[in-house]
């Protein structure tokens, strides 16, 4: 029988290093967190347990990237 996971996915954590995140993903062995100002980052779950502590706020909102313009053609450029 499979362990229960020690964070479920979306919850809310925090590391005294990264700051707060959520959680991506948690397996019996690694934990992959979303963190607000780090990015998102993978850990070994045994080495990471004892840094987190978990969060009772309300996830931010996902920010949206920005649409890339795409590229005139040096010919179109050239022609106008």
């Amino acid at each position: 029988m499979a362990a229960k996971p020690a964070f479920a996915t979306g919850a809310q954590v925090e590391h005294p290093k990264f700051g707060l995140g959520s959680v991506v993903l948690c397996t019996e062995e690694h934990i992959t967190i979303k963190f607000d100002d780090g990015g998102e980052k993978k850990f070994v779950l045994s080495i990471v347990l004892p840094n987190l502590t978990k969060s009772n706020r309300t996830p931010p909102p996902e920010k949206k990237r920005a649409a890339r313009k795409k590229a005139v053609p040096a010919a179109a450029a050239a022609a106008e």
